[in-house]
């Protein structure tokens, strides 16, 4: 959900096709489409994610972003940990609307937990959107002009 969201956000931007916005699952297997309670609830968002399919955290894929951005500080602590030498790019979503509040996978959850996670999973990259840029061309300047 949080991918479709931020995707839609940045559509806007003069820069878009610049982005790279992709998300994994630190304990997700691949190759499955999204639970039908987020495809339903991003439907009522206007957005389609039945194309989707989940793939796994892996070194070769989190070292092609410039931003990683976890939804619970259990995820960040652990890809900090596994992946010691991309550490600075992680980050949890809500440290950037100053925060460090976990957002709750609502996986196997009621439909409304769903809703919720989407509507705050919105608000935040909303909110966060310029911290987000910002911190993207900060890592970015990094990694190629060390």
């Amino acid at each position: 959900m949080g991918e479709a969201i931020l995707k839609r956000l940045v559509s806007g931007r003069p820069d878009a096709d610049q982005w790279c916005i992709e998300s994994a699952g630190t304990w997700a297997m691949d190759g499955y489409q999204p639970a039908a309670s987020s495809q339903l609830v991003m439907q009522t968002m206007g957005m389609d994610i039945s194309h989707h399919k989940s793939q796994s955290v892996t070194y070769d894929l989190l070292q092609q972003f410039d931003l990683i951005l976890t939804m619970e500080n259990q995820h960040k602590e652990g890809l900090s940990i596994e992946f010691e030498g991309l550490k600075d790019r992680i980050y949890m979503l809500s440290e950037m609307v100053g925060s460090t509040e976990d957002i709750p996978d609502p996986m196997g959850g009621e439909l409304a937990d769903y809703e919720e996670t989407a509507h705050k999973l919105e608000r935040m990259l909303s909110n966060g959107l310029d911290q987000i840029y910002m911190l993207a061309i900060k890592h970015q300047k990094k990694r190629f002009y060390p």
